[in-house]
């Protein structure tokens, strides 16, 4: 059963309501997808509740670097957005300061008109409106922004650690039916990341009177290595470490009977050599 990609898990993760029944039924079914989904709320939950931005140290330019370069964003959103935060602070608390401060005492020549005292006082309001609309990282929506970019981020990292090893194909065959059969298929070798060669052998029926048994034989048929059995029309075998496919090329599905002798019957159902 194909799990979810990461696209399908964060978009599921991020909106509640995401028509894709398909993928939610799925998440019913598999517990390893549903785990990554798990994971992922968790994710959410935590990011979309606006933290108490009084309390926050701002990230250096190296977290948005890192940010930037996980998500593959365009060159003209390099920029750190928080860059000159510092500096815009500093000034937002200078002027809490200076407001907060009784005006000073100056001479009569040099004091300020009294329509411009009265003008300032008269519309406090506009100072404070401006503090409370605060730097654009503390707003709701830029949090829900950096939600999606956290989700997205887990979500790499989750499905890095649990997809399973990229295969590698090797070899191919087609199998074709031999004396009396007209099964045909087709064999294939695949290596894992870790190095480990398996046969995956289909059919398009069984046809043994007895069963069926995978083998690589040499090109001469003078050896031959068994695999294990096919109780199906498909299977995957282990090829054995060491094994050179270049000596034992062709792939061949016996007919057994139920006799208790291991060595090949000398009936074959199919048969095909591997290429690369």
């Amino acid at each position: 059963m194909p799990h979810l990609d990461e696209e399908q898990l964060s978009l599921l993760a991020l909106y509640a309501d995401w028509d894709d029944e398909g993928s939610r039924e799925h998440l019913r079914a598999c517990p390893s997808c549903a785990t990554e989904f798990a994971a992922l709320r968790r994710t959410v939950d935590a990011v979309r509740t606006a933290p108490d931005s009084s309390a926050l140290s701002v990230p250096g330019p190296q977290v948005w670097a890192g940010i930037h370069r996980e998500l593959g964003l365009s060159p003209s959103v390099q920029e750190d957005p928080l860059a000159g935060r510092d500096v815009a602070a500093a000034n937002e608390a200078r002027q809490e300061q200076d407001e907060a401060l009784p005006p000073k005492a100056v001479p009569p020549s040099d004091a300020a008109p009294p329509t411009s005292i009265t003008q300032a006082r008269s519309h406090p309001r506009n100072s404070s409106h401006q503090r409370n609309r605060g730097a654009w990282w503390q707003r709701t929506s830029t949090w829900i922004a950096a939600a999606a970019a956290a989700v997205l981020v887990a979500a790499g990292g989750i499905w890095a650690l649990n997809r399973p090893p990229q295969q590698l194909a090797l070899a191919e065959a087609q199998l074709t039916p031999l004396a009396s059969y007209s099964a045909t298929g087709s064999a294939r070798v695949v290596e894992t990341g870790d190095g480990a060669r398996t046969l995956e052998v289909t059919l398009d029926k069984d046809e043994a009177q007895g069963y069926q048994e995978v083998w690589l034989i040499a090109p001469d048929l003078s050896k031959l290595v068994s695999l294990g059995v096919m109780n199906a029309e498909s299977g995957t075998f282990q090829v054995p470490a060491g094994l050179q496919l270049s000596e034992y090329p062709i792939v061949d599905v016996s007919d057994e009977p139920v006799d208790g002798n291991p060595a090949h019957s000398s009936v074959s159902i199919v048969r095909g050599t591997l290429a690369s």
